[in-house]
Parts: structure tokens; sequence; C-alpha cells
């Protein structure tokens, strides 16, 4: 990037003392440390809730008078000034576990495609886990030093804010983006020109104009159709996630694709290794072969390079929730191009060709699979089902022996962990803690809390969210036109002393959000226990185009709704990484129903879990390896079902056997003479000591780093190329 730069905009006016903040602002580095957004925050600490956590709106928006003052508060400075030397040091570490365990990946860049990335609320370009576990991986990579460069998009509307009617039904809002209020930078030429790329779609050019996110220490470019060369309707390929338009996705997965390598080699990348996350930007690997061709190699020759530098990460447990084209939109927007590959129509359409019984399709993971040299699932159960779905690829092979391997989804720790514990962990596993995340043995020392203090933070945590929910609620009487009913399901009757589940997730039909609600009666003898309540808190959104997901969070806020329930059963709407801090932290249990195996692996139990929430879930993705029998509680059992009725009945009265005769009575059993719920808390101390060293980010990234990225740079692919279509 000699010639391009992607320069801090000088708009913010800052006295010179305090003039460092415009570099945090634009570095979300400050997204996982809490002490960098308290630093905006006391400037002017209702703006910074009003600006939603945004430091970019914020340092725009906020006063004059405000920001002298900080200039003249010793405490302030002193506080400026701690922050501001850790993020330089960060930035420019001596050394790192990178450079420590791996000084040969120097200068070889690792370059990770996502269609989302999930950093922080402000940044709404992700819909859910994929685009968060992208984010947590670039974030987990910065802190390792790994040279890792990152590749999305940004979209002009990003995801749908949601709304639910009064008679549960959802309704999606879409608005602008501001570009120039969000920590993104445009990425300018010596000249001042705007950078952009360009691609071929169906025989014209759409242009992609380059912008620049910091994350730490890692470069994230994000690709852009919203510029004026375009016509109106190619202004709009960039505009939202997921269009269930297959004309629009497969366009948006071309400038993903074969735009994104472009970017990297006008950014003057060269990368040795290119990860994939999930089959979206598959066709990364035909520019590539494109390349190759144009400079005197056959397309086979293409191919082995390519293996060899490739890798492949799959989520989806099921063929349907893959990507999947008609051949006749592959026609209408490759056909110029596999000339220029030396193939052939059938040639190419094999590449990803996919068969049913109805007819033949092309599809991305098969296309992945075909031109990628190593492929993994994200939980050890996911790359057994992996490898089942897709062992028609070698039919020369037992499935067991199918070359998918799997790296278990971790969550980056510091981002996801309440203030107020980590400054306990700081007290009593050493202040060092951090460095160590991944090692178990350091969490030991999890039993040196005392348990006054651990609780004292729990109960904290717990106050913390019923009063944000009370707020939410409060403002929505305030501003909007809605039912008294609907400020009663949005919480406000909550206790924050009482047994509280949390149930936040996407509102997919196969992750099962009724199935609590199957026996109504049962439940509500559960919840309205006058010795013994409980609460439950659902959030969540349906993709617009899911109907059958939509009448689920109908069928939920109905029951929410009811009088009978005594507002106890609660929907929070429009869930995003804002609102799952505070889930994720201040309930009790969280609760996870899919139904198995669909769960590829799931990242929110493990958030919860380091929080000191209990796990109560299926054993399915991360939850079949992270549940001890000790640190949390399972649904039914390790095996799956045939008939989905019969595993539906099951799961739910293990689920209602396991509440009324364990949870419900370990957190209501009677208190020693200090007034502490003694079990429930060593139940608490063993989830955290169990569950966040081997799920933690910095475990995940280091696997990718020895299991996947060095042999990719060592050329040492060993998983074989599929065959035998």
């Amino acid at each position: 990037m000699d010639h391009f730069r992607a320069e801090i905009p000088n708009h913010f006016n800052l006295p010179r003392r305090i003039r460092k903040l415009a570099n945090l602002a634009y570095n979300l580095w400050w997204t996982w440390n809490p002490d960098s957004q308290r630093l905006f925050s006391r400037i002017d600490p209702i703006l910074w809730e009003k600006t939603y956590h945004n430091p970019v709106q914020f340092l725009r928006k906020v006063s004059r008078p405000k920001l002298n003052a900080v200039t003249h508060d010793r405490y302030f400075l002193d506080f400026y000034d701690r922050i501001m030397r850790s993020f330089e040091n960060y930035l420019n570490p001596e050394k790192t576990w990178c450079s420590d365990n791996y000084p040969e990946l120097k200068n070889k860049p690792i370059v990770y495609f996502s269609t989302e990335f999930g950093l922080h609320e402000t940044l709404p370009i992700y819909a859910g886990g994929l685009g968060v576990l992208s984010g947590d991986h670039i974030k987990g990579a910065s802190d390792l030093g790994l040279p890792l460069v990152a590749v999305g998009f940004l979209y002009t509307q990003g995801y749908f804010s949601q709304y639910i009617t009064e008679d549960g039904w959802q309704e999606a809002n879409y608005a602008h983006l501001h570009f120039e209020e969000l920590p993104v930078l445009p990425i300018i030429d010596a000249d001042g020109n705007l950078v952009t790329i360009s691609v071929e779609l169906s025989g014209r050019e759409v242009i992609a104009r380059l912008w620049e996110v910091h994350v730490g220490r890692i470069p994230l470019y994000l690709l852009d159709t919203d510029v004026p060369e375009n016509s109106s309707k190619d202004r709009q390929l960039t505009s939202r996630l997921y269009s269930s338009d297959l004309d629009l996705r497969i366009s948006q997965e071309i400038i993903l694709g074969i735009g994104g390598v472009r970017a990297l080699r006008v950014l003057g990348y060269n990368p040795s290794v290119w990860h994939l996350n999930e089959g979206h930007s598959t066709f990364v690997n035909l520019e590539r072969a494109c390349e190759m061709v144009a400079a005197g190699h056959s397309f086979e020759e293409a191919q082995e390079k390519i293996r060899d530098s490739s890798i492949f990460t799959t989520h989806t447990p099921v063929p349907a929730g893959n990507d999947e084209f008609p051949l006749w939109l592959i026609d209408k927007y490759f056909s110029h191009l596999w000339p220029e590959l030396g193939l052939n129509r059938e040639q190419f359409i094999n590449l990803g060709l996919q068969k049913h019984s109805w007819g033949e399709t092309f599809s991305m993971p098969i296309l992945a699979i075909n031109t990628t040299g190593q492929y993994n699932g994200v939980s050890e159960l996911h790359g057994q089902v992996a490898r089942k779905m897709w062992s028609f690829l070698w039919p020369e092979r037992r499935v067991e022996d199918v070359p998918i391997s799997h790296i278990t989804n971790g969550v980056h720790t510091t981002t996801w962990l309440a203030r107020r514990l980590r400054h306990l962990f700081d007290r009593y596993l050493g202040s060092e803690w951090i460095e160590h995340i991944d090692d178990p043995r350091m969490w030991d020392s999890i039993e040196n809390i005392p348990d006054p203090e651990l609780w004292a933070v729990r109960r904290h945590l717990k106050r913390r969210l019923v009063a944000y929910m009370r707020e939410r609620a409060r403002n929505q009487w305030l501003n909007d036109n809605v039912h008294p009913v609907q400020i009663i399901a949005a919480g406000v009757l909550l206790d924050p002393y009482i047994l509280t589940i949390g149930f936040a997730r996407r509102f997919a039909t196969y992750k099962r959000a009724n199935l609590i609600l199957r026996d109504t009666e049962r439940l509500l003898n559960i919840v309205n226990r006058p010795d013994r309540p409980v609460q439950i808190i659902f959030a969540g959104k349906a993709h617009p185009a899911d109907e059958p997901g939509k009448l689920l969070i109908q069928e939920v806020y109905r029951c929410v709704k009811k009088a009978d329930n005594g507002g106890r059963l609660v929907f929070l709407e429009d869930y995003d990484m804002n609102l799952a801090h505070y889930l994720l932290q201040g309930v009790d249990v969280w609760l996870n129903t899919p139904r198995r195996p669909m769960e590829a692996s799931g990242t929110s139990g493990q958030k919860a879990a380091m929080n000191g929430v209990l796990n109560f879930s299926v054993l399915d993705g991360w939850w079949r390896e992270g549940y001890n029998g000790t640190n949390g509680w399972a649904i039914g059992e390790d095996r799956d079902m045939e008939n989905p009725e019969l595993q539906d009945e099951a799961d739910a009265e293990s689920l209602y056997d396991k509440l009324e005769n364990e949870i419900i009575p370990l957190y209501y059993k009677e208190r020693s003479s200090d007034g502490l719920p003694g079990e429930w808390i060593s139940r608490m101390k063993e989830s955290i000591r169990t569950i966040t060293p081997l799920f933690s980010i910095k475990r995940m990234v280091s696997e990718y780093t020895e299991q996947l990225y060095m042999p990719s740079i060592n050329n040492r692919s060993t998983s074989g190329k599929a065959g035998g279509k």
C-alpha cells in the first residue's frame, strides 16, 4: 500500500492535548478494551449513549466546551495517557505469539474472506453468528500478531433493525448508513482519488470502491458499489446482506470473490494463504486461476497451486443451507470466463455441479471443495456431519476417511467478558492472565476468587441487565406508538433477584425457540411458583425472507404477551451485539435447543460461560465437547433420532425435567449463613474454569495457524482433491 492510504480525517477539531482520540476512534481496538470506551464516556456520558457507543459519531457531535473541560481535568488526562500508552504498545509490540512461534510467517500474509464481520454494534455489517465469528477471528489474529488481512463488504444499509408488532409479527426496517460517521476510512491514492476496482457482471462493468477498517493490527478491506459510475441498480448491489434474489446474490459473491482478489492486487498483496470462511467467497479461486492461466499455466497447474494455498471452512450442516445457483445464472455470468480458463462449459459446470433428484445446480461449497486443498468444520460433531454430507465427492473413500477436519469455534474473550469480571480476574489470576487465556492450568486459580466477590459481580450484572431492559421499554413507551402489553413484553416487570434464563439467537426453525413452550401449562407452573419463580428472556431475528422463522417469533411473542405468565416471559426486539453483551453477562442460565445435529458449533454459550452463566443445552455443536457433567446441564442424550417429532418430544421432556428437578432447586437451595448459593457458585466456577480456555479465540486461531495455515505455507496439503462427480 505504498501508493495508497486511508487517512484519518481532520474534522474533529480536538484540543491538541487529546488529539490522539481520533486515532483511537478509528481503530476497533477500543471495542475489546472497556476502559477505552469509558474514556469517551467520561467526556459526555449522555451523548455517548445517544451515539450508541460510536466514537466517530461521538467526536463529530461532542461540544467544544466538553472537550476543553476534560483537558483541565487531571484525573481524565492521567486516564487518557494510560489508555494511549496501552494502545500504542499494542500496535507496536516488541514481540507477539506469532513472532515467537512462527517467525517464518513474517511478510507472508494470510487473507481471510467473509461476507459479514461482526465487530461492534455501530458497524452493522453482520447478520448473526457467522459474522460475529469472523469478527472474533480477526480480533484474535490481531492479538496473536498474525500477518492477516481480511476482505468483506461495506453494506450501505447494513442488516435490518427489527420491530415486533402488537400481534408478534417481525417487520424489517432499513436505514442508510452514513459512512462518515462510522470507523471506516476510504482508501485514496497519492492524488487523493478514491481507489476502486472493477468486475464484469453479465457484459457490464461494475465499479467497487475500497474502504479500510483498522481492527487492532489487522486491516479489514471492504468493497462498496454505491458509486456514481454505476447504474442505480448496481449501486444497490452492496446495500444489504443475504438477499433472497439469486441474481443479486450471485452478483454479490462475484464482487466479493473476483473483486476481492483484484482489490488485494491493487493494494499490493500477494497472500501466502487464502482462507474462505463459508462458500460465499469461493469465486476467489476462479479469479486466481484466471491470473495463473493468463501467466502461461494450464488450468490443471493453476488448480494445484491454488489448492496448495487455500482453505475452506464450512459452517452449514445441512445441504439446503448452502448457496446453490441455477445453471442458467452460471451461463449468464460466467460464459465469458471458461474460455479464458481453457475450459468448455461442461468442465466449468463440473467444478460446482450438484445433482438433485429434481435437477442440477451449481453449488458454492462443492466449488470450494473442488478448488481448495484443506477443508474443516467448526466442531467435532460438525466435522463428522460434513464428512458424511460431502462424502460423495470422494467415492473411493470411506466416510470416516473423507479429508474434512474440524477446528471447534472459539470466542474473543476480552470482547465478551464483563468489565467487572475482568478486574476480578486481574486480582486473582494475575495481571498477565490475558496472555495465557488458552492455558487450562492457569484457570485452576479461579478457585481463589472468594465466593462473595464473584456472587456480588454476578448480582451486579443481573441488575444491570434488568435496568437496561427497563430503560429500553421506557424509551419505547416514550417514542413509539405501542400498546401497553408490548411494554410488559419488553421486560418492565422483571425481577433482578430471581432465576433468569436467556434464549437469544437467530430464529431459524431448527433452533426450536418454541421447545420450552411445548407444554405451556407446565411452563406456567414453573415460572409462577411463589417460592421459586423463574423468568425467561427471548431475543433474536429471523431472516426477512424466512416466513417459518417469522411465524416462530410470532408464536413465542404471543405466549410472552399472555397475562397468566405474570410478565415473567419477555421478548426483546432488535437483538444485536450491544443487547447480546447485556444478556450473555446478565442471565443465570443460557438455554440452547437446536435439533441435533444441525448446530454446526454455536458460540453464544461460550461467551455466557466466561461470565459465570451456566449452559443448559442440547449436546450439539461445541457443547457436546464442553459439557463435563458439572459445568452446566445437558438436554437430551448424545444421540440423534430419525423422527424429528419424537426427538422434540424427548428433548422437551428432558428440558422440563432438568429445570424442575435440578436447575431450579439448586438455585433456590437453602443457603448457608452467609446467604450465598455455594453449590451454584461452585458450578459457575467450574464453568468458567473449563470452558473459557478451551473455547477461546486464541486457542482457535492458534489451531488454524498450526493445522491449516502453516501446512498451506509449506505446501504440505495432505487432504487430496475431491473427485468422482
